[in-house]
């Protein structure tokens, strides 16, 4: 093996939020179990081994549609969904590429129809601390054994600690999902920064936070504390084009960056987990060994779930490079 690059055995990967992947669009209507199949199939060639299809802003009728057919895909690798919304910011800017029209307040009888549509599978819950009637409903989630994140917000600090207070335990892609401008300080980042009963998911692809944003927020929050997630969408692990988010046409340019056709925001995203891994070595200085844990035990954690199989890789400590050879189950 050449110098610098040594071959390494991983625990499987856990991703919390892949929106779709390898063509396939979670929240299209028409999914079926095959293309969900054909999903999980090709993200596993990049080690994850267990995820949580996420599905975002939409109506009851179309998340519900959505749920039954990945909750009715067998496979071990879908550890449940992750819903994503509808209970976040209207407001452009955290609102993000999730569709303003099916944004709604958060109300106790709307999740349980959809937790019901997805036969009780939803283990993590996105919600925005602003939300009109969102606190009894994190009480509701932390009571029925579902996790809450908080994100596509503009909230308080005082928003924020009430959410925190009611069991919220996650900050879903730190430093996305918020206004382009804030004020220096207070500002919802620096709120969940330092806010030490949340763990923070981030997305280390080198378009949503630059290199110097994520090491000084990892550093902030701590690996102890930090989870990687790809919010991958149909668009990874395919060729530049057109694809799809939720209902939202999508464009994935040559250099990776994935947003809707002329709109400035970021729309998801094509990153896989093991090159998450990569970057934030890269980014951070933190060893391959203190990063791995980001994405795989610590989200595994998380929600409550063991890892599955192992990865086998070569590691390239020259490049910050993992490459996946086989994933054994």
């Amino acid at each position: 093996m050449a110098e610098g690059k040594r071959a390494v055995e991983l625990p499987g990967f856990v991703d919390l939020q892949v929106n779709g992947f390898a063509g396939v669009d979670f929240g299209d209507p028409t999914l079926t179990p095959e293309r969900v199949l054909q999903a999980v199939a090709a993200i596993e060639k990049t080690g994850v081994t267990r995820l949580l299809p996420t599905l975002i802003t939409s109506s009851l009728e179309t998340f519900s549609a959505c749920a039954r057919v990945v909750v009715r895909t067998k496979h071990a690798a879908i550890a449940g969904i992750h819903m994503e919304g509808p209970y976040i910011s209207p407001e452009d800017g955290p609102r993000g590429a999730h569709l303003r029209a099916f944004v709604r307040g958060a109300d106790v009888d709307d999740f349980r129809r959809r937790q019901d549509a997805a036969g009780g599978r939803i283990q993590l819950v996105t919600v925005a601390p602003e939300a009109p009637g969102v606190l009894p409903v994190i009480e509701h989630l932390v009571a029925s054994k579902v996790r809450v994140a908080i994100g596509h917000t503009g909230a308080t600090g005082a928003q924020i600690a009430d959410a925190v207070k009611a069991g919220a335990t996650l900050s879903t892609h730190l430093g996305n999902g918020c206004a382009n401008m804030l004020p220096r300080h207070p500002n919802v980042i620096w709120e969940q920064l330092g806010e030490d009963r949340l763990l923070a998911s981030f997305i280390v692809d080198g378009h949503h936070l630059p290199p110097p944003t994520v090491k000084s927020m990892i550093r902030a929050k701590t690996p102890a504390r930090t989870i990687l997630v790809t919010d991958a969408v149909g668009a990874a692990g395919m060729p530049p084009g057109r694809y799809t988010l939720g209902g939202l046409e999508v464009e994935l340019s040559p250099t990776g960056r994935v947003a809707a056709p002329g709109a400035p925001n970021l729309a998801g995203s094509a990153l896989r987990l093991d090159v998450a891994i990569g970057n934030t070595v890269k980014f951070t200085g933190l060893p391959l060994e203190e990063v791995v844990p980001m994405a795989s035990t610590r989200p595994a954690e998380y929600i409550g779930i063991a890892t599955a199989g192992k990865v086998v890789a070569e590691w390239d400590a020259a490049t910050s490079a993992l490459r996946v050879e086989r994933v054994v189950l």
